[in-house]
């Protein structure tokens, strides 16, 4: 099975490839099995609400693409509604692909997961910090 008109259109031009300046979520997820290796970056919002995403990705045709499709499908949700984001609804948009292809489409869930948790995690070191200089100051 070849890959669809939408994939390698979207492959050959995909709308949110490259590093983002200003990213406060970094996630990334690589596959051992065959290497690929997935970055997402999200800017997010005072409100949790995701503002913009972007992508690096090393790896095939459905991973590009998937990687793609996961931050059109971020911008504008908050951080709850990025989260019910699951690889089927990648797949929705790409639509089929090759056998052993849809691992692509999981990377893309687990790049959002992992990007919400470094989020988080950045936000509570801030909150410490803070809390540790205003008792510094008392």
């Amino acid at each position: 099975m070849y890959y669809n008109r939408f994939i390698m259109e979207r492959f050959q031009y995909p709308a949110n490839a490259g590093g983002m300046h200003g990213a406060n979520a970094i996630g990334e997820v690589v596959k051992e099995n065959c290497h690929d290796l997935t970055r997402l970056y999200l800017k997010i919002d005072d409100k949790s609400v995701i503002e913009n995403a972007k992508f690096k990705t090393f790896g095939c045709c459905a991973s590009i693409v998937s990687a793609d499709v996961t931050c059109d499908l971020v911008k504008g949700k908050t951080i709850e509604e990025a989260l019910q984001i699951t690889n089927q609804d990648v797949l929705k948009i790409m639509g089929e692909l090759p056998e052993g292809k849809e691992r692509c489409s999981i990377m893309a869930e687990e790049t959002i997961q992992s990007a919400i948790d470094d989020y988080y995690k950045k936000k509570e070191k801030e909150a410490k910090k803070a809390l540790k200089e205003a008792n510094d100051v008392e």
